[in-house]
């Protein structure tokens, strides 16, 4: 089976496997189970933001990663950097901002898709000069999400830094996790995606983002062959208790991994997780079935635990799936 490149051989020898772009915030998650924020009474307080949840997986997996975010001059900010550190982070290029307080999202715990509310100051602040040429060749691996792409300066800044990343050699991917109160210009959002996919992205979304990006369900057919048309090199495409699809080599290409029944404890950074495991079998050489099946066991212990993964996970823990 062909892969869509030649995976991570070409990018073995730089600093970092992956280098995540975008928001690094305070998670305010509920304590107990609710169907909305209306019904949660008592919140626990994590480090949050899916590129700083990307970075601290691989990093939990023997990755070596970086994150450049935005946060306040203040003690979450703090709070924030030391828990990105503690899980083998290099978070030298977290920026801190004097005008603009940490960012904060309140968050149910659900089974589900969660209600949340975000209260955004500081993550939107990357600029330029956060994301230096040095920086840029010495990685793998650029990600980001739709999170961190919804707002200015942060925008432009990481589209553009995308383009650079790829030609200096480097794998672009996007967790394309869109969600209306986030962004609410649809239309503007899949302006912006495009031009991410541009940089022969890898993408990741579900069957949720897909919804919300579009504004209403779509076929897995339209929504990769849409990706595959703004760029994407492959596709990956999650689908709940289904299990997921993986599309390369323009669509010729494709993979299809049924749902597994398990009993979910909690369902949030369960994609974070997914991806992580994915990206990491993608550098060790597997392919686009392995590198599933490897997403699969990462978003499996994920999901039947409460809180974040463990410190340190053994790498063999991905490929005890079958392929």
């Amino acid at each position: 089976m062909n892969q869509p490149n030649q995976t991570g051989q070409a990018t073995q020898n730089r600093t970092y496997a992956l280098l995540a772009v975008g928001e690094l915030l305070v998670d305010l998650i509920g304590h107990d189970l609710a169907d909305s924020l209306l019904n949660t009474r008592d919140f626990h307080r994590y480090q949050g933001g899916s590129p700083a949840n990307m970075a601290a997986n691989m990093a939990r997996l023997g990755n070596r990663t970086a994150l450049v975010a935005g946060v306040g001059q203040d003690n979450l900010g703090a709070y924030l950097k030391q828990r990105v550190a503690e899980a083998g982070v290099d978070t030298r290029y977290i920026a801190e901002d004097a005008q603009a307080p940490t960012s904060i999202v309140v968050v149910s715990r659900t089974r589900g898709t969660p209600d949340f509310i975000a209260y955004r100051q500081a993550d939107c602040q990357i600029r330029p000069e956060h994301l230096p040429d040095e920086l840029l060749q010495q990685s793998a691996i650029f990600h980001t999400t739709c999170f961190a792409l919804s707002r200015q300066p942060a925008q432009d800044a990481i589209v553009e830094a995308a383009g650079r990343a790829c030609r200096f050699g480097a794998q672009v991917s996007i967790d394309a996790n869109y969600a209306t109160p986030i962004w609410p210009d649809r239309e503007g959002a899949r302006r912006v995606i495009r031009n991410y996919c541009a940089s022969k992205a890898f993408v990741k979304l579900s069957e949720d983002d897909a919804a919300r990006l579009y504004g209403s369900p779509q076929s897995p057919d339209r929504i990769i062959g849409d990706f595959h048309e703004m760029g994407a090199r492959l596709v990956c495409l999650t689908l709940g208790a289904d299990g997921s699809l993986v599309s390369y080599e323009q669509g010729r290409e494709r993979v299809r991994l049924p749902g597994r029944r398990i009993d979910v404890v909690d369902a949030t950074g369960a994609g974070d997780a997914y991806w992580a495991g994915f990206l990491t079998a993608w550098l060790d050489g597997k392919t686009p079935e392995q590198c599933a099946y490897a997403g699969v066991a990462l978003a499996e212990m994920k999901l039947t635990r409460s809180g974040p993964l463990p410190n340190a996970i053994s790498r063999d823990d991905l490929y005890k799936l079958p392929a």
